[in-house]
């Protein structure tokens, strides 16, 4: 992707200079922002914004800006790293906050907007956090209009201009203009697009000429000239400056001028446009920009960038958020090549897959999990040795304490706990640096398939943290009667469904031997039928299969329907350890099998002991622990064997 004409020692394709804000965006659309009840949270503000709509297009980009000591500097910084952006340019501010955005959709033109910017951390962005050898470890760096509005930000823009333009990098102009940022307007006009301003204007003027690319809407390109009229602003800038220009035309795409401005507004070059239903216009010209810089500094034509441009405003526009909506490069690429039947881009559920998949928190090549979610079984060891059942819950806390100690920190380790008796397990669970936790929703042994607390199942999952899986058990067999199985199959039909509607992972368990016949074909039917009716978990956990074909049938079923999923967990069914290893072993030719999740094999001996009184709480951890590190051993030599 390197451009040969810029300077050889590039380490980063761009950096993004400005604002960086929490959006907190109001769920309840058609409604006023009075009346909005709920809101999403997202990384916001247009450089920010830009930094990870390039990270997900491919680029390699940095945000220079400022966030506050607190805890929305923080989700900024760490957001940022997920989306893999470079923060080295990130300056902690311990006297400012971090700036906020509400907004609320009441219609396809009205976006009630206030900016809670009064001093934050990102205006205090000064000279001296421009750092010259970051500055120029970057191709290109992106300024952005509302940074150019007070004395010490303009400063440190054009001090990052004139660093960039030395060692022969480019300047990319933003014009962002937001008239209440420059104080045109009062805070309940943050929705307001234009106000004319001669002051702006003469300001904006002098940047135009150090521009190597200058991307703006109608309005936008009008403030930046100081004209009235779209083509003499188009002149003027051309006047002052040899950038490329980019106008932004909102349904219609846009046009790109790299030469002389005719008297024809048509006569530049313009991408394939992209028609679909307006849902919410902000953010749409980030993800604009993040798709032409895509096209532009990865050598591409000026017509592809357009195209690249105006598809990801295309997904921004038809979405809620900013930054969350912009496309991964493979979701571009599947939408050029395939299109979308729908008008409004976030109902095609093709395509949201692929946004989903690709954008998911963070990578998992291996689990091996501690289960201890189990309810019914150890319920009945309560009963079995007159134990308190609120005793359970104390049981959990260890069992994760064992699990923490074999993980000692590192990643691939994880539990699977329930709700029922494992809140303070969770809590506990929390205190520990391993970081995979999944959450059952079943109803212990039912069969049809119903949900423990409610079968409202949207309505408790939203009060779940983001990282925590969705965790199903399904008793489902391809050869259950056919009312029995459409039964089962609409319920994790709705789960699946809840689950992509509130952003949590899931994690779908079939067990079918229990009720009919287990042979090479069962399950591969099974996971087939699921698929067939558009369910697309990111993990499934299966039981162990008596035969190497019977691994490469599911493999082929799960790698044909989604090649996005994560993979598959194995379960124990409280097998002996020596007959879990033969099963990791029976799994070496197959590379979707990610891991376990074993529960009784681990913890029924101590469960017994501990609650009957034979067993303190360090020594059933320490049984505990053992247990898992030898099935992890295990584990872990099934898989160098696979790799050799």
């Amino acid at each position: 992707m390197a451009d040969p004409n810029t300077q050889p020692t590039a380490q980063l394709d761009v950096i993004t200079i400005g604002r960086a804000s929490v959006d907190l965006y109001g769920q309840q659309t058609g409604s006023r922002l009075e009346d909005v009840a709920s809101f999403a949270k997202s990384v916001g503000g247009c450089p920010a914004n830009i930094a990870i709509g390039t990270a997900r297009l491919g680029l390699r980009s940095a945000l220079l800006t400022r966030v506050g000591d607190e805890h929305m500097g923080r989700y900024i910084s760490e957001q940022m790293r997920r989306e893999g952006v470079c923060v080295d340019g990130l300056v902690t501010d311990k006297e400012r906050l971090t700036a906020l955005v509400l907004l609320s959709v009441e219609n396809d033109r009205t976006f009630p907007l206030i900016f809670y910017r009064e001093n934050c951390a990102d205006m205090a962005l000064v000279e001296d956090d421009i750092d010259p050898d970051f500055i120029r470890s970057a191709r290109a760096i992106v300024v952005t209009g509302t940074h150019f509005s007070r004395p010490s930000t303009d400063a440190a823009q054009r001090k990052a201009m004139r660093l960039i333009k030395e060692v022969g990098g480019k300047v990319v102009f933003d014009i962002d203009y937001r008239p209440n940022l420059w104080g045109l307007a009062g805070h309940a006009a943050g929705e307001s697009r234009y106000i004319a301003s001669d002051a702006v204007s003469n300001h904006l003027k002098g940047v135009l000429a150090d521009c190597d690319l200058i991307v703006g809407t109608e309005e936008e390109v009008m403030i930046a000239s100081g004209e009235g009229e779209l083509l003499d602003a188009l002149k003027t800038i051309r006047a002052l400056s040899d950038a490329t220009i980019v106008l932004k035309r909102g349904p219609m795409g846009c046009i790109v001028y790299d030469g002389p401005i005719s008297d024809d507004l048509e006569a530049g070059i313009v991408g394939k446009g992209f028609p679909i239903e307006v849902y919410n216009v902000l953010g749409a010209g980030d993800a604009f920009m993040s798709g032409f810089l895509r096209g532009w500094l990865g050598g591409e034509s000026l017509a592809t960038s357009a195209t690249w441009a105006n598809a990801c405003g295309a997904f921004a526009v038809s979405r809620l958020l900013c930054s969350p909506e912009i496309p991964t490069f493979e979701e571009l690429q599947f939408f050029l090549s395939n299109g979308s039947k729908q008008h409004a881009l976030r109902k095609d559920e093709a395509i949201n897959h692929v946004h989903w998949a690709t954008t998911r928190r963070n990578e998992i090549p291996s689990m091996m999990a501690l289960a201890c979610d189990h309810r019914s079984q150890l319920e009945d060891v309560a009963a079995r040795t007159g134990t308190d059942p609120a005793r359970i819950r104390d049981f959990k806390v260890l069992a994760v304490k064992a699990a923490a100690k074999v993980a000692g920190g590192r990643d691939g380790y994880g539990m699977l706990i329930d709700e029922k008796h494992g809140r303070e397990a969770m809590f506990e669970f929390a205190r520990h640096t391993f970081g995979w936790l999944g959450r059952p929703v079943e109803l212990p042994g039912s069969r049809p398939l119903r949900f423990e607390f409610s079968q409202d199942i949207g309505s408790q999952l939203v009060e779940w943290p983001l990282d925590h899986t969705i965790k199903c058990l399904c008793f489902y067999h391809p050869d259950d009667p056919a009312e029995l199985k459409a039964e089962q199959q609409q319920k994790l039909r709705t789960l699946f469904e809840a689950a992509r509607k509130v952003g949590r992972e899931l994690l779908i368990e079939i067990i079918a031997g229990k009720h009919g016949k287990l042979d090479e074909d069962t399950i591969p039917r099974a996971l087939e039928e699921l698929y067939a009716i558009g369910i697309k978990p990111d993990w499934w956990k299966l039981e162990p299969q008596a035969s190497a074909g019977a691994w490469k049938k599911i493999e082929a079923v799960i790698t044909g329907n989604d090649p996005y999923c994560r993979g598959v967990v194995l379960l124990g069914l409280e097998a002996p350890l020596a007959e879990l290893e033969v099963a990791f072993a029976a799994t070496a030719d197959a590379s979707v099998v990610k891991g376990f999740a074993v529960g009784r094999s681990i913890f029924a001996y101590a469960a017994e002991e501990w609650m009957a009184g034979r067993m303190n709480d360090q020594a059933a951890v320490d049984d505990m622990a053992q247990r898992f590190e030898q099935l992890t051993k295990a584990w872990l030599a099934a898989r160098d064997s696979r790799a050799a």
